[in-house]
């Protein structure tokens, strides 16, 4: 049976240049979903790292909210006792306002770094 190629079954362009290899990965990860759903977890983007990305959002979304640094740290690490009179020299202090600054570059267009794979030159 000869069929039109485009005419019912989904076709993909892939650019050739420096980002081929991560291109050709989605695509793949896409062709598996499609015929054997549900696509695996990329494995560019460790258990770690996608946990990390939540807490990034969550911070982001209370920023924009007005929260502050303290309120986002106790929604963020619930278990950790944040006292008030410790909490300019508090680790967790540093690391929300890490969170933050990393979900923000996210949210202004850093997203598109996500999946690549880091180069060797």
């Amino acid at each position: 049976m000869n069929r039109d190629v485009g005419a019912s079954e989904p076709a993909a362009l892939v650019l050739l240049d420096e980002a081929t290899p991560d291109r050709l990965e989605a695509l793949a990860r896409y062709w598996r979903g499609m015929h054997a759903p549900p696509a695996p977890p990329d494995p560019r983007v460790t258990p770690m790292r996608r946990q990390r990305l939540r807490q990034m959002l969550r911070a982001v979304d209370a920023r924009f909210e007005r929260e502050t640094y303290r309120a986002i740290a106790n929604a963020l690490f619930p278990k950790h006792r944040i006292e008030a009179a410790s909490w300019a020299g508090d680790a967790l202090r540093e690391t929300t306002i890490r969170l933050t600054r990393d979900g923000m570059k996210l949210v202004l267009g850093g997203y598109r770094d996500l999946l690549k794979r880091p180069r060797k030159p």
